[in-house]
């Protein structure tokens, strides 16, 4: 009778352990593990670790829409794809230009419906806020995005699990251009290039609504394309499976 005790208590604390450890891993297969989870804390992806020197470029589109052809073009011209996050009301006003993003075989991606500070929001409205607009780009491109950034750079644990259960990476940035700053062309570029932080497998955050963003990019991907980077969509930058995150953010597989 002991003994069928002792048992039934280690079974409760193994399937206990495996219940946490549910929450730390997107899944447990053998000695396979895919975590997001640092010192207890869930993180989204700020940069990757590579040995190939390559980073990707990323646009925010949450306001205007006065450049994004433009964008395109000079993306075009580099032979460079980059991943465009989009809010649910972005998608509603300008349509055409997310099929446009699509067809020239950029990455789509989800910046929430309705920009919100999310981590103020519950569990439920965060996925409201996810899956809202991930049906209207899915239902107008029929693309299923999974690569979501959260308005403003604001998470927290919850919505970094709210995110995967969606099916979703979260998606940081490594280097900031400041280019909402409208500080001019000079600063987005000088931002970019002498950032600390430009590295293998940097994650670099523009705006395609920002004032000056459109006049650097030209020479702003002429810089990074002499540093000797490869640009890249988030999609092909990050692992998607047997990897773990260090404290900063940055990606590793295992």
């Amino acid at each position: 009778m002991k003994k069928k005790v002792r048992w039934k208590k280690g079974g409760v604390l193994i399937l206990t352990l495996m219940i946490a450890l549910a929450g730390s891993y997107k899944y447990l297969a053998g000695y396979v593990t895919v975590s997001n989870n640092v010192n207890g804390k869930e993180l989204p992806i700020y940069s990757v670790e590579t040995d190939e020197k390559k980073v990707a470029l990323t646009f925010d589109a949450a306001w205007g829409n006065e450049d994004t052809a433009r964008i395109l073009d000079i993306l075009k011209k580099h032979d460079v794809r980059v991943t465009f996050f989009m809010t649910g009301g972005w998608v509603e006003k300008y349509p055409e230009d997310v099929k446009a993003i699509q067809a020239a075989g950029h990455d789509l991606g989800n910046h929430s419906e309705n920009h919100k500070n999310m981590s103020a929001l519950s569990e439920e409205e965060q996925k409201k806020e996810i899956l809202k607009v991930h049906e209207r780009v899915k239902e107008l491109t029929g693309v299923s995005m999974q690569l979501f950034r959260a308005p403003y750079g604001d998470y927290n644990d919850s919505l970094i699990r709210s995110a995967e259960e969606c099916g979703y990476y979260s998606i940081q940035w490594s280097v900031d251009s400041l280019d909402w700053k409208d500080y001019g062309i000079d600063s987005i570029i000088n931002t970019v290039i002498q950032n600390k932080e430009l590295k293998n497998g940097a994650i670099i955050l523009c705006h395609n609504g920002a004032k000056y963003t459109a006049d650097a990019l030209d020479t702003l991907l002429t810089d990074l394309e002499e540093k000797g980077y490869t640009i890249v969509p988030v999609s092909e930058l990050i692992y998607k499976e047997n990897y773990h995150m260090d404290v900063t953010g940055r990606q590793i597989k295992n």
